[in-house]
């Protein structure tokens, strides 16, 4: 039977590597961008080291606390889904954990690491996420120069963010998030959308 035959699916479930838990601490108060934004590219690391997904990895903190709420790893490839981005991932199961559809319910205050600046899908999941902040660390060039197609990201994407009330600040160890995307091409990594 072809695939256009067969019954469509109408559930998608959307998991992580188990070693996640092996490097996060759920009960920590991180303090600081480059503490927050080192966890976002622990993530990614392990997912290039552990041939687990794609070079790029998303944490989301709640900003008074300091506490984390949800990590993302991209698990494009390993899940076979397009959508399946670090940030996505972290958006979702963040929401997912307050059961609520924006990270600003009830007036909280979070922000969002990611390992890499957005691509143009992850940009407007980012707006529409009710997050207060988002902190990237390897920019987008950085992820054209080993293949990726980050799509229409304009300077102007950014100062729309701001214009929304978002906090931006990019290239917070911006040196360690690109070596991520190196490693991963050394590694032979799929670029699945080049």
């Amino acid at each position: 039977m072809c695939a256009s035959q067969q019954t469509p699916q109408l559930q998608v479930e959307i998991s992580l590597p188990e070693w996640i838990h092996e490097i996060t601490d759920w009960q920590k108060s991180y303090a600081g961008d480059e503490e927050k934004m080192a966890l976002a590219i622990k993530l990614a690391d392990e997912n290039v080291k552990r041939n687990t997904g794609g070079p790029f990895g998303s944490a989301i903190f709640d900003m008074d606390s300091g506490k984390l709420l949800g990590v993302g790893v991209n698990q494009v490839v390993a899940q076979n889904n397009s959508t399946l981005h670090g940030e996505v991932t972290a958006i979702m199961l963040s929401q997912k954990r307050i059961a609520n559809f924006t990270l600003g319910a009830d007036g909280a205050r979070r922000e969002l690491f990611t390992s890499c600046e957005p691509c143009a899908m992850c940009m407007g999941a980012t707006l529409w996420s009710g997050v207060k902040r988002l902190v990237c660390a390897a920019t987008g060039e950085d992820a054209r120069a080993i293949g990726f197609d980050e799509g229409p990201v304009f300077e102007q994407s950014y100062d729309y963010l701001q214009q929304a009330g978002l906090e931006v600040k990019r290239q917070v160890l911006r040196e360690e998030g690109k070596q991520v995307l190196q490693d991963y091409l050394q590694s032979g990594g799929e670029i699945y959308n080049g």
